[in-house]
This record gives C-alpha cells, sequence and structure tokens, in this order.
C-alpha cells in the first residue's frame, strides 16, 4: 500500500492525489437514510414502546413524535450537510462551528466506539438470525473457549459479514451502493407486504384504541418508550457521512435526507397500526419477536418464517449502509492531520476510503469476538446525543457568526426546527443521565480520552 499524501506533499505534487467519486444522488441518499434506519428494530424492539406504555393510540402518537423529531433532524443536517458536501458529516459541521477539537472528539468517539460498536452489534444480530437458518451460525454453538471467552458461529457470521460489506464497499461506491439500494429495496417490500395485507384484512382481535391508561403510567413511563422509539429511528443522519461522494450535493443531500426521513415515519406508523390489528396488547407485550407473531397472524405458520428472513435482510442492509456511510468519517480526520495518516489515503483506482474501510472493519471484527461492544456500546450513547445537541445548535451558531456563507438549503421552520430537535435530543441526554448515571460518566471518560490523543496528533503534525 502506498503511503498516504501528507497536506503538504498535496501541496507540492504536479499531479494531485485522487479524490472520492461523487456517484449518489437523490435516490440513493434517501435509499441510504431508510436503509441505516431500518434494522431489526421495527421488528423486535418495537413491543418495547408499548410494553411501557400499554395504550394503542398513544403508542402510534409516540412513534410519530419520534418521526417528526427525526425529521426535524433531517432539516437541520440538510443545511449543514449543503453548506459543507464533504465527507465526514457531523465531523466536519462540528469542526466548522466549534473549531477542530469538538469534530475530532466526535470522530474519535465515533471509531472507538459510538459507529463501530454499532457495526458489531448488528453484525451479531444479523449472525443470531442467520443461525436459526443455518445451525453452524447459531449464537449457541461454541467453537472455541479459553477461559471465559467463547468464540461461536455468530460471531463468526458477524465478522464473515462485516468482512464481505467491506470488501464489496472497498471496490467502488457504486458497487457498495447497488448492494445497498437492492437489499432496502426487498425489505421495503416486506414492510410493504405486511402493511397491505394487514390493513386491507378483516382484524381478527378487537382493538380496544383508547384504553385507560393505568395508574402507575407517569412521565418516566413515557421516556421509556420514547427511547425506544428514538433508537429505532437511530441512524437516518449516515447518509451525511458520504456528502463527498454525493453529486449536487447543495440539492440531493437535503433532499434523499427528507425523504428518507418522511418515509420511514410512515413506515413505522403504519406496520404498528398492523401490529395492534392483528395481535391483542398481551401478546405484543409478551413477544420478543413481535414481527414474527404478526407474520404467523397474516400469512399462517410459514409467515413467522418468511418474517425472520425478513430480518435477516433488513439487519444486513443496515448494516450495509453502517459500514458505506461511516468510513467516511475517518477520511476527513487523517487529512486534517489528527488521525491516523495512513487513513488519509484514497484508492487511486476504486476512489474509496479503503484504509478507512479496513481499519473500520477490523475494530468492529475486534470488538464482535471481544463481547464488549453491547457494553461500551451504552457507555457512549448519552455521548452520542450530546453530539446530536451540539449539531443541532451548530446550525443556530453558523447563522450568527457566518451569515454571509452560502446556504444553498435553508431549514425550513428556522430557528423553531432546530431547537426542537436539540431540546428532543436533549431530553435523552437529560433522562439516560438520571436513570444510568454510571454508564453516562464512563461514556464521557471514553470520550475524554480523546483530549490527550489529540494533543498527540496535533503535536506530531
Amino acid at each position: 500500500m502506498a503511503a498516504p499524501y501528507t497536506p503538504r506533499q498535496r501541496m507540492a505534487s504536479p499531479t494531485p492525489p485522487p479524490g472520492l467519486l461523487r456517484a449518489l444522488d437523490a435516490k440513493d441518499v434517501a435509499l441510504l437514510t431508510i436503509g441505516g434506519i431500518l434494522g431489526s428494530a421495527i421488528f423486535i424492539a418495537a413491543a418495547d414502546v408499548p410494553r411501557a406504555v400499554p395504550h394503542p393510540a398513544l403508542v402510534l402518537l409516540l412513534w410519530i413524535a419520534g418521526g417528526l423529531v427525526t425529521i426535524a433532524g433531517a432539516l437541520t443536517y440538510a443545511e449543514l450537510g449543503a453548506m459543507f458536501p464533504r465527507a465526514g458529516g457531523q465531523y466536519q459541521y462540528l469542526k466548522e462551528a466549534y473549531g477542530p477539537l469538538w469534530g475530532f472528539l466526535f470522530g474519535w468517539a465515533a471509531f472507538l466506539v459510538v459507529m463501530s460498536g454499532g457495526i458489531a452489534s448488528l453484525a451479531v444480530g444479523f449472525g443470531q438470525y442467520l443461525g436459526s437458518f443455518v445451525p453452524f451460525f447459531s449464537s449457541t454453538n461454541v467453537l472455541a473457549a479459553v477461559g471465559g471467552w467463547r468464540m461461536t458461529g455468530g460471531q463468526v457470521a458477524a465478522a464473515l459479514a462485516i468482512a464481505g460489506l467491506t470488501a464489496i464497499n472497498y471496490v467502488g461506491v457504486r458497487e457498495g451502493t447497488v448492494v445497498q439500494n437492492v437489499v432496502t429495496v426487498a425489505k421495503l417490500g416486506t414492510l410493504f407486504a405486511i402493511i397491505g395485507v394487514g390493513l386491507v384484512m378483516p382484524s381478527p382481535v378487537r382493538t380496544e384504541w383508547m384504553p385507560a391508561l393505568p395508574a402507575a403510567a407517569g412521565a418516566s413511563t413515557f421516556g421509556v418508550g420514547m427511547i425506544a422509539v428514538f433508537w429505532s429511528y437511530d441512524g437516518w443522519y449516515n447518509a451525511t457521512f458520504s456528502a463527498g461522494e454525493t453529486r449536487d450535493p447543495e440539492r440531493n443531500l437535503p433532499r434523499g435526507l427528507i425523504v428518507g426521513a418522511i418515509a420511514t415515519t410512515v413506515l413505522y406508523t403504519l406496520v404498528n397500526v398492523v401490529y395492534f390489528r392483528v395481535l391483542p396488547m398481551d401478546a405484543i407485550t409478551a413477544s420478543p419477536r413481535v414481527g414474527e407473531a404478526a407474520g404467523v397472524a397474516l400469512f399462517g405458520a410459514a409467515g413467522g418464517r418468511l418474517i425472520a428472513a425478513a430480518v435477516v435482510v433488513s439487519i444486513f442492509g443496515c448494516l450495509s449502509a453502517t459500514i458505506l456511510a461511516c468510513a467516511r468519517i475517518y477520511l476527513p480526520m487523517a487529512e486534517d492531520g489528527v488521525f491516523f495518516p495512513a487513513l488519509a489515503r484514497i484508492h487511486p483506482t476504486y476512489r474509496t476510503p479503503g484504509a478507512c474501510l479496513l481499519a473500520q472493519g477490523a475494530w468492529a471484527i475486534v470488538l464482535t469476538f471481544s463481547g464488549t461492544y453491547e457494553q461500551l456500546y451504552t457507555y457512549v450513547v448519552f455521548a452520542a446525543f450530546v453530539f446530536h445537541v451540539a449539531t443541532a445548535l451548530a446550525v443556530i451558531h453558523l447563522r450568527r457568526t457566518r451569515p454571509e456563507a452560502p446556504r444553498p438549503y435553508r431549514t425550513w421552520g428556522y430557528p423553531w426546527v432546530p431547537i426542537v430537535f436539540a431540546a428532543a435530543s436533549l431530553a435523552f441526554v437529560v433522562n439516560t443521565l438520571i436513570e444510568r448515571p454510571m454508564e453516562s460518566l464512563i461514556g464521557l471518560g471514553l470520550v475524554a480520552l480523546g483530549l490527550p490523543a489529540y494533543a498527540w496528533w496535533r503535536r506530531a503534525r
């Protein structure tokens, strides 16, 4: 592998180094947005909301509210993405608004745990579901054990999925996008089938949409339900990391983000309507896999297996979207001299951040086999939403400090839309700090470890 170009070499070289290939259009951005959101949550975690709030109408209201917050986030990030249409997303926005340290701390947390841990978590979930079809890949199939460490078939499936998708994205953004789009369309087809049949067929249960709330219901129960909703919508911002490979990003990035967020909100709401039409409340709250239970009610005994297969495809698609987008965070960090210099290289033939993809994939696989990704991910959930608050407020900050800067797209409903998104994210931060103070403080500590790393890279540069 050739050595990366340093900033000085970029200036001195008579032939400019290869750049990223702008190959994504608005459709690709929309499908990347949808693919980054639609994983296993709507088939599994959707039951967490009615467990917290056993009231169908209020559950639907929470899903709509979560969708509106997501749309507000997409509208907010769209202005920043159009202003800074470069690879990196939040790294670029925080750097431009508050200085390079803030951008670095986001990228540091993303590589250390947030994005890499998310990739590991998705891959292990993929392996667990794949194991129900291919027993070798079952998470109960222990292939090796040393002391307290075990290697299971599910972990092997997870590692193979990460490696395979990393390889596809390594050889071209177009190749990675084609795989991503095909898988996303396939899982959209499954959701359309569930919604179409579920809304047309006579309801086999008598749903009471407005029952009396339990006496113990309060603000905390709604907060618990909202946490599950927020995490089901997570990943909507992934497409912003690929702004450097989007054609006409000033127009296509906002369109794709907003369309993807709106489409997912509608899909999530309608799927939950179907769940309540075909399953009684006690069956929904008791089911560990509500999607499969609904599949049996809709399509018979084979329906559960069909939905299980759809979950495998859905998680695979979400994993594909995450691997494709998140590797773009680390390229500008390395180019700015605040990350591993080897990651600054763009592949001269494939025009992809190949070194970033390989580093991200290798670290995610390490987390997969270590078995610590879930604990680490819990720690940095708090920090991840702190960065959301800072990014939302960056729109307001930049409007004040750079009023003359070109803004091809301006956030609709400014300043209220960014404020609503920032307030919702802040509420999540406060709730997490209250409910899980130790995990939140450890998460901040992991982010703070980036301070000496930043100082070291700055000094080395």
